[in-house]
């Protein structure tokens, strides 16, 4: 199973769309997937105590355990992803242990563009996850009407690069289930 998680708690998410697309590309690869939507199953803030028994974090932690791979789909607020996504991680913490993780962020500008880094040493550092050498930073522009009323990934660059963090991310999670 893979898991897609969107970080964005805002309702008109950017981050949100490129969640989106990635969950359409696993199911078109014949995949299984799950979603993680922390707007829709919001999570505590992380106490260091209760929280991580909150039914929304057990469920989280249980996704997260139990995916091959995982796709992380999150906003970036003054230069860094967003505190839902950080909070995320340190709730479910050992749940991340070795998984293979791609990671899309969605922007307002250019000069945001390493602001993954933090995320991915926790990841890799804290919880030996593969974080897949390539990732996706989308700004505004690389969204736009599709139909009436529905908003998704219009730039085709933005949409190629989607396409290959999924495959890579399948294709490197399967090669480490094999070994």
């Amino acid at each position: 199973m893979y898991l897609v998680v969107s970080a964005s708690l805002s309702p008109t998410s950017r981050s949100r769309l490129l969640a989106a697309a990635c969950a359409a590309r696993l199911t078109e690869r014949g995949e299984t997937v799950e979603t993680l939507d922390l707007r829709a199953d919001p999570l505590p803030m992380c106490d260091g105590a209760e929280a991580y028994g909150h039914p929304n974090t057990v469920r989280a932690a249980k996704l997260v355990a139990e995916a091959q791979a995982v796709l992380f789909a999150a906003p970036v607020y003054n230069y860094d992803v967003n505190a839902a996504a950080k909070n995320l991680v340190e709730l479910t913490g050992a749940a991340w242990t070795g998984k293979t993780v791609g990671l899309l962020l969605a922007a307002g500008g250019h000069g945001s563009y390493m602001s993954a880094m933090g995320l991915t040493n926790s990841l890799m550092l804290d919880f030996r996850c593969i974080v897949v050498p390539r990732f996706v930073y989308a700004l505004g522009e690389a969204f736009g009407e599709v139909a009436e009323e529905e908003w998704g990934v219009t730039n085709d660059d933005v949409a190629r690069r989607v396409i290959e963090l999924v495959d890579e991310t399948v294709r490197i999670s399967r090669a480490l289930a094999a070994d």
